[in-house]
């Protein structure tokens, strides 16, 4: 029995792998939840069931064998327009796979359609809405591959991160978020919004499913994980507000999990911390401004009015800017061990709080845009419930090129939540199934 809420992609690409369950039946699985729920959900900016099917005939091996698959509609995809979330790409053919979604393929993942993502992954919100609460947010810019997640429309998807949009979203919806160290995905064919800052997001509903899905991407076996378990090293808390409108449900899961691993030694702010999130601001629009130049250039009348504002708050940035945000990134990655201390890694705060209510944005990025300017891996996991019962996340920090270990410690953590009967997503979802 296929329940596509609850079926790991370890579990399918195994049973693929020995004959027990085939692709169709996987794929049919899926496709007819996605017919009931995706009308009000929206997480689909291209969906083609046929070719889905179609896609299935060759996912018979590898590591990903028969595993369903979103792709977030800022990656290139031969057989799937590109929209990157803009009318001014409408019914684009891009020539070739990005590099991500060709290693998928080829390692047995079934490419189920394009998920929703902001314009051009930067402000502009599309029509999801977060499968918990249809009045909020699911975040952003992966907005549909992390609805979809937590609906059940596919064990694994792609993100991207330039601010806090794999991390935050992943949050929100209660799924866990992947945001790996600078350089370790290939971003070929990948819209890009900011070379200094843009990084491939790997999400899935749990750690050992976002491993697996990163070490295929990564082409590194290291990174994927056994069931065993896994013991955490030295775990340091790093919790401060920095968000205009901080959660005090999200401080209070931090201190939560805090208490449950135990022996969580709390750090203080290095002095250049503060800084970073106006350097980062600065990387981001000096870089975004050129990288979309032709689209605010030749395609204004075709952008939505936030994308509109998005470039208006770049005007008048300039070179010296960004070489000051550079040389202020620089000069904290030569001083970690005053951030980290004894410390291999970090908890701290993945958003604010709940979802936001509304769908006109993806809530604030707060607590992700230094951790992306310092190319640390990230990774946020489902913790506890707000009081609305919507789902927060935590967020786990490692050193630069540490992923092994984040993802490990990680998945640690999570098999210590279960044990603790903690509850870290709703039961149900709450959109209504289309009649």
């Amino acid at each position: 029995m296929i329940d596509p809420m609850t079926m790991t992609a370890r579990k399918i690409a195994a049973d693929v792998a020995s004959g027990s369950l085939h692709p169709h039946d996987v794929t049919d699985a899926y496709l007819d939840h996605i017919a009931r729920l995706e009308p009000q959900l929206n997480a689909f900016a291209w969906l083609d069931p046929d070719a889905a099917r179609a896609g299935a005939e060759a996912a018979v091996q590898g590591p990903l064998a028969g595993v369903p698959f979103g792709i977030k509609d800022v990656f290139d995809t031969v057989d799937m327009p590109t929209g990157y979330g803009s009318a001014a790409y409408a019914g684009s053919r891009p020539v070739r796979d990005a590099s991500a979604v060709h290693l998928t393929r080829m390692a047995g993942g079934i490419a189920l359609g394009k998920t929703v993502t902001t314009e051009f992954a930067s402000a502009a919100p599309g029509p999801t809405c977060n499968p918990f609460d249809p009045a909020r947010s699911p975040g952003g810019s992966s907005s549909g591959s992390a609805a979809g997640l937590a609906a059940g429309f596919f064990p694994l998807a792609f993100g991207t991160q330039t601010s806090g949009s794999t991390v935050r979203p992943a949050s929100f919806c209660g799924v866990v978020g992947y945001k790996a160290s600078r350089g370790l995905i290939d971003r070929t064919g990948v819209k890009p919004l900011a070379e200094s800052l843009d990084i491939v997001g790997v999400m899935a509903r749990d750690v050992r499913d976002c491993a697996l899905f990163a070490s295929v991407l990564a082409r590194r076996n290291d990174l994927a994980l056994t069931d065993d378990t896994i013991e955490l090293p030295r775990v340091g808390l790093f919790a401060y507000d920095l968000a205009d409108t901080p959660s005090t449900a999200s401080m209070d899961i931090l201190d939560n999990v805090a208490g449950i691993l135990g022996g969580v030694e709390t750090l203080a702010k290095p002095d250049w911390w503060d800084d970073l999130g106006q350097a980062q601001a600065d990387v981001f629009a000096w870089e975004a401004s050129a990288a979309l130049g032709p689209e605010r250039d030749l395609h204004w009348g075709l952008l939505k009015p936030r994308s509109h504002e998005f470039f208006a708050r770049h005007e008048g940035i300039t070179f010296e800017r960004w070489r000051a945000g550079i040389n202020k990134r620089d000069s904290a990655m030569a001083d970690l061990d005053s951030l980290f201390g004894d410390c291999d890694l970090l908890i701290t705060q993945a958003a604010p709080g709940e979802a936001p209510i509304g769908l006109g944005a993806t809530g604030a990025a707060a607590y992700n845009i230094r951790w992306t300017l310092l190319g640390t891996p990230s990774l946020s996991i489902p913790a506890g419930l707000g009081p609305s019962g919507l789902p927060i996340g935590i967020q786990l920090v490692a050193r630069p090129g540490d992923d092994a270990r984040l993802l490990a410690c990680a998945a640690a953590i999570e098999d210590i939540l279960r044990l603790a009967d903690v509850v870290v997503r709703p039961e149900r979802i709450a959109i209504p199934h289309a009649s």
